[in-house]
């Protein structure tokens, strides 16, 4: 298979904090909803801010078959399980391909382990109120579920994925923390040009919410706004304080075109190339942007796109100060005054499956033609010198979005799409 090939986007599964499903999902955008709210359960508890984006009615007995599969799920795994089914049954793929030609790759991080489950190993090292570490391999190990470890690994939830859809070709997971599930899609759309599959499942899923995260993570970082939860994630607004930590799952299947018309499936988009790259942060230093430009480029490079062809970005925009700041100088340094928006003012962080999650937004936006606008951007900062869609959609007039991801440690990845059949590939001068 050559460089050349055309990869299409042909379904979309969304466990999010503003909508289960696709149509859901766009439709919680095109309301303006915001899926972030306080949580009693870690007030009662003196957590310092108790703002988060949990999905909101979320019953994994409804998407996990056979049930008996849920023993050895965390939380986690269950988000992305539920996106790849809802993926696979919008696709329509069983019996339309040849198992050995489907793949799956997602982006994960480390899966953290319930405090309930936890708690009696740690209890059975307890000496006169203190940790004994000494116990740990006599006593601890003894009182775990035998298979506690098949629900904690950040390579299950692409192993359960494969065992859902009979997936026998290419499966990887990718660990990169915030720019995981978007690297993810970038290196499944590179499988398939390889020639080693005609189509892959590709996404990711994590809890930023999961109370051992949560609270183990907690920083500086975090927005204080819980007096006004739905008005606390404000990327790029001069008034932002922190992010929110979010859930959640997102999975596209990506095909080569001549599969996906072979079996007729609708093309919701094509995804043109992507671009990668690290600049090294040192302990106690931040990122300087070098990265995200560099991504955006080398992006623009493969996909025989100029600046000017970008429609508009969907941001990273995680609402923090300094990475906002660095996000919106790289965007205007490389692409100049495109339309910019950011989906986590919607639903928040949620880390290894925020990229996937808003990648899904990006495609709905070009197969419906509207560009989603920003919300609680009110007040422009001058540090981030930006064209930020606000108030009200925007119509897509150019039809190629660009998705950055970009991570505290340096990593970043941007990845070109446009609407389905809508510009050549032909090399531009």
């Amino acid at each position: 298979m050559t460089q050349t090939c055309d990869i299409v986007v042909t379904a979309v599964g969304v466990v999010s904090p503003i909508g289960i499903g696709a149509p859901a999902f766009w439709d919680a955008l095109c309301q303006g909803k915001s899926g972030v709210r306080r949580l009693p359960e870690y007030d009662k508890n003196g957590v310092p801010v108790c703002l988060g984006a949990p999905v909101a009615d979320f019953d994994p007995k409804t998407y996990v078959r056979p049930r008996k599969s849920l023993k050895v799920m965390s939380h986690d795994i269950q988000l992305g399980v539920a996106a790849a089914g809802l993926a696979w049954d919008e696709a329509k793929l069983d019996g339309a391909i040849d198992p050995e030609r489907l793949g799956v790759i997602f982006g994960a991080d480390l899966i953290q382990m319930d405090p309930v489950e936890i708690g009696a190993p740690v209890r059975a090292c307890l000496r006169e109120g203190k940790f004994d570490f000494s116990l740990w391999g006599t006593k601890a190990l003894a009182e775990f579920f035998p298979l506690w470890m098949l629900k904690y690994l950040p390579n299950m939830p692409a192993c359960h994925v494969t065992i859902l859809a009979n997936a026998q070709g290419p499966n990887n997971t990718i660990t990169l923390g915030d720019v995981s599930s978007l690297t993810a899609v970038a290196e499944a759309a590179d499988v398939i040009r390889r020639g080693w599959a005609d189509a892959m499942l590709a996404g990711g899923a994590f809890s930023r919410v999961h109370p051992t995260f949560y609270i183990r993570s907690f920083n500086s970082q975090e927005s204080r706004r819980s007096g006004d939860p739905a008005r606390a994630c404000r990327p790029f607004d001069r008034e932002r304080d922190g992010l929110v930590n979010a859930e959640g799952a997102a999975v596209l299947l990506l095909e080569r075109r001549e599969h996906a018309e072979a079996r007729r499936a609708p093309i919701l988009a094509r995804l043109l190339a992507s671009g990668s790259a690290y600049e090294p942060v040192a302990p106690g230093r931040a990122a300087r942007g070098r990265a995200i430009r560099h991504a955006i480029a080398e992006a623009l490079r493969k996909s025989h796109l100029l600046p000017a062809d970008v429609g508009f970005v969907e941001a990273h925009g995680a609402s923090t100060t300094h990475d906002d700041r660095i996000e919106a100088q790289a965007i205007r340094d490389v692409l100049g005054d495109v339309p910019v928006t950011a989906l986590k003012s919607y639903f928040g962080h949620a880390g290894a499956a925020g990229g996937a999650m808003e990648l899904a937004g990006a495609v709905l936006s070009l197969a419906h033609g509207r560009i989603v606008p920003t919300l609680n951007y009110e007040q422009p900062d001058p540090e981030c010198p930006i064209n930020v869609v606000r108030g009200s959609a925007a119509l897509a007039t150019k039809p190629v979005a660009l998705k950055i991801s970009h991570s505290p440690r340096g990593q970043a990845v941007a990845l070109v799409l446009s609407g389905g059949g809508v510009v050549p590939l032909e090399t531009r001068a």
